[in-house]
């Protein structure tokens, strides 16, 4: 490891001067996603017999009675700390949400994020480089991605988990720790800055009052998975805590992915006083993995899961092609088993927050989060090393009043977060074991963002609700890369080219309006208009479309204009039904693709100048007999280039135009489809099950639109049983188990984007070729077995 040794600080205080208005109720919004301080988090209104698990919704207030009395009289009643907390707490007015609730992955063996954020529409998941490293898309966000997540915000309980570069990763998140998933879709900037583009997530951990003691699970299955976890929690008077810690290891169905990998997270609340609350959150992730080589189309399809490829000669194996010395000279080609290929991670998550009520309508919020991100990554002919800290401070004021008569809410804030880290890439070379040779290339970079926002919310009339913001920020990018290069066959002593510089200011406004209409108590009605941006990462700065080091320090911001249009309707306390439909308006779109197996780097970056993305989100919940519960989610994409030229170079340089293609990586189709049942009586109360059946279409793979990867369509099982228990020490026993992929499907979980390529006589090759570019294919799992046993204790 080569740690850096610049460190950043942050020293940032925003005071909002709200309005002086006449107290109110009027629900509250806030920046930062919702965390339950020391009340339930406030649901939009529904028919009290119904709780549903899935809502899709922009929230709404409740209309005050024609008879209310004047403001100054009633709208303080009822108004205490505790109370005007709670409000705070929620999703924001205007946002397309989706909140996942624990009820709906509670009774399976939730292995990966993907396995509960297909519950929500906008949501398509890609297996990643780790057993529980996830790209997580909304509305295809991420689909354009090599690695990680991008274009999206991360938080946990409101903590940020996205560093400032933007890069987000789903090692850290066991989803038996959650209590609910909040998925905001579409464009957030104005609310959530930098990078949220497709939107936001927000990960809320189980508070300790709903565990009330100690928990005990154990997960095991198919090839060699076993998970052991433990949740403790408690309220203690002014304190409240949860902890939660679990082990995960595996053997992996594919050749050279076993996995070992161990998490924390822990959330502790204070009240200090009446007036002042200090919360704490620990996350810590120690991650060491084994990972196989992304396969080309053809390799795929000949050895899906990489069998018997502790040899290169063995047909439908990936290989790379190392150094035999480290660093220069002749290469030999190895398979991912003969390099030793792999992760050693931790990620580490220090913050607090301390929340100051001024009076029963106004809230001051200070946060500081320490993120540190340790790599050790020879995931193919390098390795990438490095320590990646980065600082994150925010400050907000949030104020419940009346304007001109009408419910209000205003918000002001402000933040600045910073990553200054050095990474190295070393060649990784024969031997074993991950065996390093000597640097490849270091790369400094220093990424800075700093800004405000405002939001305001009317209520215009007892039906109508309207929202207001704007955030605006200055993101600083500098960076220098240095390339070693050997020269000289079998000497060691590098010739250190010239470095390649970046010093790059990006300024970024963006503006969102909604509008909330509730008709009546079956139907509501929202629209939006809001815009997003993002701008690149220091690494991509530095990489060429052939993988190598180079200058591509021209990248630009992308931005993003979306419109969103959409209704709620729940005709009673059996059913819901929920539809959006959103166009949006890209500008500098960046779009990554996969580099040749054997370059130093693994993807390239590029802007593609104007770009259109529009589709439907339908959720549907419907309980239509007593235990019997149906539940979709479906999404339909329609992504298309409508300004960029491609140049592909094979001697000469040919230019092709990319209008009106599809972008790759984006599945137009994907549906998750749930039919359950669940015995509410008698002595076989608490035994239930379900069917369960995924589709995703199949997509393109490269720019011309040349390479499909097929879609699949997967069913899975489940059987449970819950129940309470009669004892002086237990409290409740729950039993799972399930079978994934019963028809034993072979698929493909993820397909990194491909680059095209030309003949010397600048035509384009065509499928046949492309479908053996490697660096792209992860299979997904055959036919597996997971049973799992979670018992509480008093």
């Amino acid at each position: 490891m080569y740690p850096h040794r610049a460190l950043g600080s942050a020293s940032l205080l925003v005071l909002g001067s709200a309005l002086s208005l006449t107290p109110s109720n009027t629900k509250a919004q806030t920046a930062l996603p919702a965390v339950t301080v020391d009340a339930p988090r406030v649901a939009t209104p529904r028919p009290a017999a119904r709780k549903p698990a899935t809502r899709t919704s922009a929230r709404t207030q409740q209309a005050r009675p024609p008879s209310a009395t004047p403001p100054a009289v009633s709208q303080t009643a009822g108004i205490t700390p505790s109370v005007a907390r709670a409000l705070l707490y929620q999703a924001p007015t205007g946002q397309t949400e989706t909140t996942i609730d624990r009820s709906q992955f509670d009774n399976r063996p939730a292995v990966t994020v993907a396995d509960v954020l297909r519950e929500s529409p906008g949501i398509s998941v890609k297996q990643g480089n780790g057993p529980r490293d996830i790209g997580i898309s909304i509305r295809g966000s991420n689909a354009r991605n090599g690695f990680a997540i991008r274009n999206i915000v991360i938080f946990e309980d409101g903590f940020p988990v996205t560093q400032p570069d933007g890069l987000s990763r789903s090692d850290l998140i066991d989803p038996r720790a959650y209590s609910a998933i909040d998925v905001i879709r579409g464009p957030s900037s104005a609310l959530y800055g930098n990078y949220a583009t497709g939107g936001a997530l927000n990960f809320r951990t189980r508070p300790g009052r709903t565990i009330d003691g100690v928990e005990y699970g154990a997960d095991g299955g198919s090839f060699g998975y076993l998970t052991n976890y433990l949740t403790a929690g408690k309220k203690v008077s002014n304190f409240e805590y949860s902890l939660f810690a679990s082990d995960a290891r595996g053997d992996g169905f594919i050749q050279n992915s076993w996995y070992n990998t161990q998490t924390v997270n822990f959330l502790g609340t204070l009240h200090a006083t009446p007036d002042d609350r200090f919360t704490v959150k620990f996350i810590n992730n120690n991650l060491e993995t084994r990972l196989p080589i992304r396969l080309s189309l053809n390799q795929y399809n000949q050895n899906p899961f990489q069998q018997g490829c502790e040899f290169v000669s063995v047909a439908g194996c990936g290989s790379v092609s190392l150094f035999n010395n480290g660093f220069n000279g002749t290469r030999s080609p190895v398979t991912a088993v003969q390099a030793g290929l792999g992760r050693e991670d931790r990620r580490t998550i220090v913050g607090g927050r301390w929340e100051h009520d001024f009076d029963n309508t106004t809230t001051w919020r200070n946060q500081f989060v320490f993120d540190d991100r340790n790599i050790n990554q020879p995931t193919g002919a390098t390795s990438a090393i490095g320590d990646f800290p980065s600082y994150n401070y925010m400050s907000d004021i949030t104020k419940r009043g009346e304007i001109f008569g009408m419910e209000s809410t205003t918000y002001f804030g402000g933040w600045y977060n910073t990553l200054t880290a050095s990474s190295d890439s070393r060649n990784v070379m024969p031997g074993g074991n991950a065996t390093l040779g000597l640097l490849q290339s270091n790369t400094f970079s220093d990424t800075s963002n700093y800004g405000v926002r405002a939001r305001q919310e009317l209520k215009l009339n007892p039906s109508m609700t309207a929202v207001a913001g704007i955030g605006w920020e200055t993101t600083q990018l500098r960076g220098i890369n240095t390339a070693y290069r050997y020269n000289t066959v079998n000497v060691p002593t590098p010739t250190i080219g010239p470095p390649i510089t970046a010093d790059r200011q990006f300024q970024n406004t963006a503006p969102e309006f909604a509008l909330v209409y509730k008709l009546n108590p079956e139907w509501q009605f929202r629209g939006r208009v809001a815009t997003g941006y993002g701008t690149p990462q220091a690494g991509n700065l530095f990489v060429l479309s052939n993988g190598q080091n180079g200058n591509n320090t021209e990248l630009k911001t992308q931005q993003n204009l979306g419109y969103d249009i959409g209704f709620d309707w729940t005709p009673n306390n059996t059913f819901t039904l929920s539809a959006t439909g959103f166009y949006e308006f890209f500008k500098n779109e960046l779009v990554t693709q996969a580099t040749p197996v054997g370059a130093p780097n693994a993807s390239f970056t590029f802007n593609a100048p104007r770009s259109e993305h529009r589709g439907v989100e339908i959720a549907a919940d419907w309980k239509f007999y007593p235990g019997w519960r149906f539940a979709a989610a479906y999404t339909y994409l329609d992504e298309v280039y409508t300004e960029y030229t491609e140049n592909l170079t094979n001697g000469a340089v040919f230019s092709f135009n990319r209008a009106g293609n599809k972008i790759p990586g984006v599945s137009p189709n994907e549906l998750t489809a749930r039919l359950g049942y669940d015995q509410m009586w008698g002595p076989l109360a608490g035994l239930g099950g379900f069917v369960e059946v995924q589709w995703k279409d199949s997509f393109y793979m490269d720019n011309a639109n040349l390479l499909k990867a097929p879609g699949y369509e997967l069913v899975n099982l489940n059987v449970h049983y819950k129940t309470d228990l009669t004892s002086d020490y237990f409290k409740s026993l729950n039993l799972f188990f399930e079978v994934r992929n019963v028809f034993d499907r072979t698929y493909i979980a993820s397909a990194n984007n491909i680059g095209n390529t030309v003949t010397t006589g600048g035509a384009q090759n065509l499928a046949n070729v492309l479908a053996n570019t490697t660096g792209s294919i992860y299979a997904g799992s055959p036919r597996a077995f997971v049973a799992g046993m979670k018992v509480a204790f008093k």
